[in-house]
């Protein structure tokens, strides 16, 4: 049995979000990008992630939602502190997740990337659960998108150096790393 059926994570929670289109004509998926998103801004649990991918943030909410709550935007994936998965856009679909960006020269990433927000703060850790979620979505992804290869996952800082920081120096890369190779010690 495979972990993807027709775009969508078995396992996963899902709730459209209406912030996606269609991938460019023959467009081959081949990046996954890493993010960290906490709505308010260091804080975890609740719905506000969900309700701005699905543009139900509301402004009089929190101080800091009356600045973003007019962002149109989404991940494909979110892994919550407690792994809980939740999917927004099914893979086919372009999310509107990595704004300007830019990959080995290649601009436009949303084109040909995944996005899997990881709810988290750049300076604070993650949760080991995350970190195997991610390994095991990641597998799968790998499994049902060849043109993703290890090294063709990313943080969103890669793609938009200066611009976005997520998901920080908190973000354990070797743990990940070892975790997606099967390294369960």
């Amino acid at each position: 049995m495979t972990m993807i059926e027709r775009g969508w994570l078995r396992q996963a929670r899902r709730l459209t979000s209406p912030n996606c289109d269609a991938r460019p004509a023959g467009e081959a998926i081949s990046l996954l990008v890493v993010h960290g998103i906490s709505l308010p801004p260091r804080q975890y649990g609740g719905c506000y992630i969900e309700d701005l991918f699905c543009n139900r943030l509301d402004p009089a909410a929190h101080p800091y939602f009356a600045e973003i709550a007019e962002l149109r935007v989404s991940a494909h994936v979110l892994i919550r502190r407690d792994g809980e998965l939740l999917q927004f856009v099914p893979f086919a679909k372009r999310a509107w997740h990595a704004g300007v960006s830019c990959f080995q020269g290649r601009e436009r990433c949303n084109d040909f990337s995944i996005g899997v927000e990881l709810e988290g703060c750049d300076d604070e850790p993650y949760e080991p659960i995350q970190y195997r979620r991610l390994a095991q979505v990641t597998r799968g992804l790998m499994a049902a998108y060849p043109g993703i290869t290890p090294e063709r996952i990313v943080g969103h800082c890669d793609i938009a150096p200066g611009r976005k920081s997520d998901p920080g120096a908190a973000f354990d890369w070797g743990e990940f790393r070892r975790l997606l190779a099967g390294d369960q010690s």
